[in-house]
């Protein structure tokens, strides 16, 4: 350490007049030092990004700041005119969003959007910050840098746009980065990638980084300090060996409680149970037609997959962004036509089924997808979007509602909810409601395509633990689709692995990450953050102090 490089000291953000809370954030006071990764932690609407944004002076018009400093090296940026600010941001402080495909422009090429960062802030020759640009490519260990420049973002997968906007970040080698939610939605190897860059760039650059995430197996894996915030508080700070393992603030240890175990000691016998979902040998392959000079091919984004599904059995289907996950269900479902192969639900080939009688046989097969809000239509009231289905399938609408009433007790929200619209609802209870609307057509198979993974930990325990009530209440069967490996370990009775399209292993969830066989599954396992920290026995722990 060679000093502070930012101190936020008693800093208030006020809300507009009218809502439950007057404050996003109160009365919060912290230090980030040199060469320091400080986390902040807490749920949403704790005033985790909140806190950033005022931190970068990028708060919407809307907030206001009514007291305390943010100190960045040696001045008071509360004070800086919009000019000042400019000159910084970008400059001496950057910061990495939670999006990067919303972060970068689609129109433009990564290497003029890079090139644009020097642009801004310096009179650097074309030729100079070409290789600039290339040089950042390579430190980001981003692959065929050349290649890359060229790009546009969409060409480039999660895991690329995101060490892109790191890599911009980076361009002028900032004292100060803060990165909201950096690696939420990516997947365990591309995770493990980018947490080990934030811990290089503190050895070689000596950086501050302020690293807000709702993950404490990231916070495990990279923090120095760690602060926890609960609607706009800070309610417990401290070394990260102080917080995570001997948490003294009940919202602390309600949040590291909710932290998903690694294994699971309550096996389920299944394997004695009638098939509802049989797939047989199932393949897409892509045929990409010649241009600009290029010949003609085919990409097998499948490779033949065979599996089945029991009565009551939970499945989980686990692996990398472009593993094949997304396309296996898309094509069981018959969102896209399979290339060849079979998915038998009660004796009928739904791939072989003209599209006319598509509709019916869906019925016995719902999805959760992974954005409850963008799932839901903002204008039309919850009650509405709920009886759609059933209606759809010649259920009078009255019999509907009275079903409506019934699942969202179900999934403990009151009959009230179905007068109101999605905008009303936070991310668990969306969710919830569009569990309840898949269920609203009495399935035999849910599935869940990362139905959790853009959840806090709290709401994720919660949604998990009412999925297995539902399934173990309803006899439903779920395929369960996801890159968090600790989240399959919660709610998953088996699971398969996919690698590069094809299904490289198949086990109980206890067998494949106890004694995993195939060396993509090593590989998953050993990327998940974490793994040097162990959930503490909370009862064996002093009395919390609010």
């Amino acid at each position: 350490m060679t000093g502070t490089i930012l101190s936020i000291e008693g800093l208030t953000v006020d809300l507009p007049k009218g809502g439950d809370r007057s404050h996003a954030v109160e009365n919060l006071s912290v230090t980030v030092g040199a060469g320091e990764i400080v986390c902040i932690v807490g749920e949403s609407g704790s005033g985790k990004s909140i806190t950033s944004f005022a931190t970068m002076a990028l708060l919407p018009r809307a907030l206001n700041v009514s007291s305390g400093r943010i100190v960045f090296e040696g001045q008071d940026i509360l004070k800086l005119s919009e000019a000042d600010h400019a000159r910084l941001r970008g400059n001496r402080m950057a910061m990495i969003f939670q999006e990067p495909m919303t972060a970068l422009n689609p129109c433009y090429t990564v290497g003029d959007q890079i090139e644009e960062v020097f642009l801004s802030h310096t009179d650097m020759p074309k030729a100079e910050r070409k290789a600039r640009t290339l040089a950042l490519l390579t430190e980001v260990r981003m692959p065929d840098p050349p290649r890359i420049y060229a790009s546009y973002p969409h060409q480039l997968s999660g895991g690329q746009r995101q060490r892109i906007v790191i890599a911009m970040a980076l361009a002028l080698d900032p004292s100060l980065l803060i990165a909201d939610e950096p690696t939420t939605a990516l997947d365990v190897t591309t995770q493990a990638q980018i947490l080990s860059m934030f811990r290089e760039l503190r050895r070689t650059r000596g950086a501050g980084i302020m690293l807000v995430t709702h993950d404490f197996d990231v916070v495990a894996e990279v923090a120095d300090k760690v602060v926890v915030m609960q609607r706009g508080v800070v309610v417990e700070q401290g070394t990260a060996d102080e917080v995570l393992n001997r948490p003294k603030h009940p919202y602390t240890r309600q949040l590291i409680d909710a932290v998903p175990r690694r294994a699971r000691d309550d096996a389920r016998e299944t394997a004695s149970r009638p098939e509802v979902l049989r797939v047989e040998e199932l393949t897409k392959t892509y045929r990409i037609p010649a241009s600009f000079g290029r010949a003609a091919r085919e990409v097998a984004a499948l490779r033949p997959a065979s599996f089945s599904l029991r009565e009551g059995e939970t499945l989980g289907i686990v692996g990398e962004s472009g593993s094949g996950k997304s396309t296996l269900v898309r094509a069981l479902l018959r969102l896209i036509d399979p290339t060849s192969g079979r998915v038998m639900i009660d004796g009928k080939d739904i791939a072989a089924a003209p599209k006319s009688s598509l509709r019916t046989l869906r019925r016995d097969i719902q999805i959760v997808f992974q954005d409850p809000y963008g799932s839901l239509n903002p204008r039309r009231t919850i009650g509405d979007q709920l009886v759609e289905g059933p209606v759809n399938f010649g259920v009078p609408r009255a019999q509907a509602m009275e079903r409506a009433r019934d699942l969202v007790r179900i999934v403990r929200l009151g009959e009230e909810v179905l007068q109101r619209y999605p905008n009303q609802f936070s991310g668990g209870q969306r969710q919830r409601l569009c569990i309840a609307r898949a269920l609203m057509v009495e399935p035999k198979i849910l599935v869940a395509d990362e139905a959790v993974s853009a959840l806090d930990v709290s709401v994720q325990k919660e949604v998990l633990r009412l999925l297995a009530e539902i399934r173990d209440r309803m006899g439903l069967s779920m395929l369960f689709i996801t890159h968090d490996l600790r989240v399959a370990a919660q709610i998953c009775d088996d699971v398969i692995v996919m690698s590069k399209g094809e299904i490289v292993e198949r086990g109980a969830i206890g067998r494949v990450f106890a004694d995993p066989q195939h060396p993509y599954t090593r590989e998953l396992l050993a990327a998940m953050p974490g793994q040097g920290w162990k959930v503490p026995d909370l009862s064996a722990l002093p009395p919390a102090v609010a």
